[in-house]
This record gives C-alpha cells, sequence and structure tokens, in this order.
C-alpha cells in the first residue's frame, strides 16, 4: 500500500470515528479502533501529512483532529459504495409512499420519510413545470366572460388560472377548444408546444380567436413560469439536537433555509453535476449560513427524465454513506411512483 492510500485510509478513519463521536480524533483513539496496519508513529506522521494538506484541522482545545470541508470532499469522493438500506427500510418507503393519494400527499410524505431516516433537515423540490409534460387541460366556465383553465401535468402537479373574455362564452366554443387542446398538447412538454398550440388559432372563426388566443397565452405562461417552483422542507427541528455542531448561531442556519430562492438555486446548481447522487459541502454551498452544513441531493423524474431533486441538509459532520443512500432510495420511489409503475 502507498503511503497515498495509507493516508487515505487514516483520513476516513478520522471522518468516522467524528461522525460516530462528534470528539475530535487522536492517533491513540485510531490505533485501537482502527486496524491500519501500521506503528503508531506512523499513524502519527500521516495526520501531520493530512493537516499540512489541509484535509484535518486540530481544534484549539483539543489534541485531537477533526475533518475540514476538504478533507469531508475528498472522503465523499473515495466513496466506493454507500451504505445499503435494510430490506425492512425498503419495504417501509415502499408502503409509506405508494399509499399517497395525490401529488401533494406524495411531496408532503417523502419529505417527512427523509427527515425521519436521516434524522436532518430534507428538502423535495416539487416538479418543475418546465420539465413537465401536459397530460390534460380542462376548461370551466365559471361566470358569463371567465373561463378557469385548469393544467394537469404528468408529475400531478395542478395548475390554475382564470381567463376574462371579451363576450359572454359560447359553451359549443369551449368544449371544441378543450378537445383542440388536449389533442394537441398530451404528452408535451413546453419545449414541443409552441408549434401546436400556434395552429389551434385556425380550426375556430375569428370571431373566437381572442378566446383561443387567450387560452393559448395562458398555457404558455403558466408552464414558463420559474416562480411557481418551490421547495418543502421537514426536520428543522433535528439540527436543534445537533446544536453544538454549529460554532455560529442555529438560527443563521434556519434563515437561510427559509429563503426557497437559495435552496432552488442550490438544486438548479447540483443539478448540473453528473453524478448520481450530488454533495455540497461547507463552503461549496456558497451561501453564508450554510458554510457549516453540506446538502446531499439526487434527481427523481419520471418516464422522460429528470423532473426535480429531492436532499438532505445537516451538519457538514454527517454519515454521508447513509445520508446518500436515504435520499437516492426515496428518489427511486418517487420515480416508481410519477412513472406510474
Amino acid at each position: 500500500m502507498s503511503s497515498d492510500d495509507r493516508r487515505l485510509d487514516v483520513l476516513r478513519a478520522i471522518v468516522e470515528d467524528y461522525v460516530a463521536t462528534r470528539e475530535p480524533v487522536g492517533s491513540r483513539a485510531l490505533v485501537e479502533r482502527h486496524s491500519l496496519g501500521v506503528s503508531p508513529a506512523t499513524i502519527r506522521n500521516d495526520m501531520a501529512a493530512l493537516e499540512e494538506a489541509g484535509y484535518i484541522a486540530q481544534p484549539h482545545t483539543s489534541a485531537g483532529r477533526v475533518p475540514t470541508d476538504a478533507g469531508y470532499r475528498v472522503f465523499v469522493d473515495r466513496l466506493s459504495t454507500v451504505k445499503p438500506l435494510s430490506g425492512a427500510e425498503r419495504r417501509a418507503i415502499g408502503s409509506f409512499l405508494e399509499d399517497a393519494v395525490d401529488l401533494d400527499d406524495v411531496v408532503d410524505r417523502s419529505v417527512r420519510l427523509i427527515a425521519q431516516l436521516t434524522q436532518q433537515v430534507a428538502v423535495v423540490q416539487y416538479p418543475s413545470l418546465r420539465r413537465s409534460a401536459l397530460r390534460h387541460v380542462e376548461l370551466v366556465p365559471v361566470g358569463p366572460r371567465h373561463l378557469l383553465v385548469v393544467l394537469i401535468t404528468d408529475t400531478g402537479r395542478v395548475e390554475q388560472r382564470t381567463v376574462e373574455a371579451e363576450r359572454d362564452l359560447d359553451e359549443l366554443v369551449v368544449a371544441r377548444l378543450r378537445t383542440h387542446l388536449n389533442v394537441s398538447v398530451a404528452g408535451r412538454r413546453l419545449p414541443q408546444l409552441g408549434d401546436a398550440l400556434a395552429t389551434l388559432v385556425d380550426a375556430f372563426e375569428p370571431a373566437d380567436v381572442p378566446l383561443v388566443r387567450a387560452v393559448v397565452t395562458v398555457v404558455e405562461e403558466t408552464l414558463a413560469l420559474d416562480s411557481e417552483e418551490r421547495v418543502v422542507l421537514a426536520g428543522t427541528a433535528n439540527l436543534a439536537r445537533g446544536g453544538t455542531d454549529f460554532t455560529g448561531t442555529l438560527g443563521t442556519v434556519l434563515e437561510a433555509l427559509e429563503e426557497q430562492v437559495v435552496l432552488l438555486r442550490l438544486l438548479s446548481d447540483m443539478a448540473e453535476d453528473a453524478v448520481p447522487v450530488t454533495v455540497r459541502i461547507g463552503h461549496e454551498t456558497q451561501h453564508a449560513g450554510l458554510l457549516e452544513t453540506s446538502f446531499v441531493t439526487t434527481a427523481y423524474g419520471d418516464e422522460h427524465g429528470a423532473v426535480a431533486r429531492v436532499g438532505s441538509i445537516g451538519p457538514t459532520r454527517m454519515d454521508y454513506p447513509a445520508t446518500m443512500s436515504a435520499v437516492r432510495a426515496v428518489a427511486r420511489y418517487l420515480t416508481r411512483i410519477l412513472a406510474g409503475s
């Protein structure tokens, strides 16, 4: 074994011990708890090299060492496997999520489940309208000149908008428009809708064109909205139980988590990573309030691909393999449910 490989083993042992005990790790503890196959003097030399490289650091009040953000990053990048869930855990996840009655219930159950599995803050992003396909459009007259437009996506998301017509609604025209819309849009995503919606106008009399255009505009604008994207949180109380993990105030972390725009930006950035499970550690979150946290996320989707992300936020001293496993497992069940399989 090369000295570099051995030092990575020492780093892994330090991370695992610190996560388990919350106590800085000394060379004596490493000798007692791990079969590293080298002398205590060699371990001390390796720890000195790791500290010089910036992977571990010494708190002022202790002779032991703790991992730095860079140390956690090396540890996560070197993970060959994540901790598998037990069969009982997988069955519990499946039965709990499959009992959901609609999309809101699925999201609510998922976020509570991740919080329970990780004992950290759970985050579930609602399926993005931009990445969703339209399943059905319903048109409901709600007054002589007001038409309720209901959009139902393939992920089960429902959006409602109201259109005001220039003249009294004709039920036959509304029925024709409903039929033409659903023939044109069913199964299509936003980039595919432009031409299909544009041709609708040609199927109606000139007097009905303003209503058709108004409905088409509402459909396009609703699907293009970024402001409708949102995330749901659960388990913020879990952070208080590990309050000693934060040298700053817990309130700063909680304030950052309340900013939906911050979480959505992070989720969007993490979606660009070409790895199954993405991890942002400490300063990698690029937000002052989250410098002492790590964010683990993965994508979920439907038969067309990824539509949103789920994740867990906790202190940098988290059990990364277990957190990554829990997040990935819930995402897989979400995908299965949305795909209808």
